[in-house]
Order: structure tokens, then sequence, then C-alpha cells
């Protein structure tokens, strides 16, 4: 485990990677993830696919242990999946990895990360106005340009996951009145001036 990994965080490798990289079932995993366990047929209807096409899908979540069966929530012949882990770990080394298939696998992983992400905010942005006023407040839009070494750069990441991890710990039970699902982004990356 990395100085970054929480321990239900995933580290992705090179065959889980290629399981996961698809843009599909990266926005179902996504859906579980955020908002718990659904069937093939719910997840399709959010998305606007075919419940085959979900389902062809979450089986290939399954195989390669990103999902997997809910059976306290079925009835029946109804089978409910839910996320495996609370979120997966990206090692940048697959960038560079031998294979070009795995490299096509990382670039396409990231750029699907950086895509859910912005429509994450559009949605939040378009949607602001049905939240609370304590709620509108309560999101942050900043950005900040630093003059950062390497090392310090992985310092700050180090500090700020850390920060964020540490709001689990004590997080209000669930069905708290006031509590909401938060979404906390952060982008470290160095950009030129010329």
């Amino acid at each position: 485990m990395d100085e970054f990994q929480h321990p239900d965080v995933r580290p992705l490798d090179a065959h889980s990677l290629r399981g996961l990289a698809h843009p599909l079932r990266m926005r179902l995993l996504t859906l579980l993830r955020h908002g718990g366990p659904a069937t093939a047929s719910q997840l399709a209807a959010r998305l606007g696919e075919s419940s085959g096409a979900t389902s062809y899908h979450l089986r290939q979540l399954a195989a390669h242990g990103f999902v997997e069966d809910a059976p306290e929530h079925g009835k029946g012949r109804e089978r409910w999946w839910r996320a495996a882990q609370r979120g997966v770990s990206f090692d940048e080394g697959l960038l560079e990895h031998p294979d070009p298939q795995v490299r096509g696998a990382a670039d396409l992983f990231l750029h699907e990360t950086a895509s859910n992400r912005t429509q994450e905010l559009a949605t939040w942005l378009a949607n602001r106005n049905d939240w609370s006023e304590d709620w509108r407040h309560a999101s942050d839009l900043s950005d900040f340009t630093l003059r950062l070494t390497p090392e310090q750069a992985v310092d700050l990441i180090q500090k700020m996951h850390e920060l964020v991890n540490s709001y689990r710990a004590w997080a209000p039970e669930a069905d708290a009145a006031d509590t909401e699902q938060v979404r906390v982004h952060t982008h470290v990356f160095p950009t030129r001036t010329d």
C-alpha cells in the first residue's frame, strides 16, 4: 500500500486496468459507488443504455473484482450489484507499460476519469439552485497556482489525502438529516508559463 492508499481502495494493475478501462464500465462503477446497489435494468435506465449492455459490462466488472452481487437487495430473479471497493488508485507506471494495449487502457482510464469529473461538476452547476442555501455556500470551486518541487507536490498531495480521509473517521451517520454525499476532487499537475 502506498502513502496515499486507503484500505478500501484497490490499486490498478495491468490486468485489472484492462477490465475497467471502458467508458460504460467506468460509468457503471461510478454509479454503484455513489448511488449504492442497483440492478442492470436500473443502471441502464439511468445511463440511457440497454439492459443487455449493462448486464454484459457488469459481468465483466465482476470478473475483474470491481463489482459483486448484493443478494440482500434481490427479490426473485432480480440480480443486484454493488461496488466491491470504495475506489481505485492509478499507478503512473501503467502509462509506460511495455504492452501498448495496457498503455492505451491507462490513457483511456485517465481521460474518462477527467471527463467524469467534469460531468459531475457541470451537473452540480446546473442543479445548484435545487440545493439549500447552506449547501450552496458549502460548495467550493477554487484553484491555486503554486511554485513547487516534485517532492513538495507529493507532500501536498499526501497531506490533502490525509485530510480528506480524516473526515471518514468521524462522518455522521448516513441517515442524519443534514448529511449528504459530498464529492471532493483534487488535481495537482505542472503547467508551463510560456
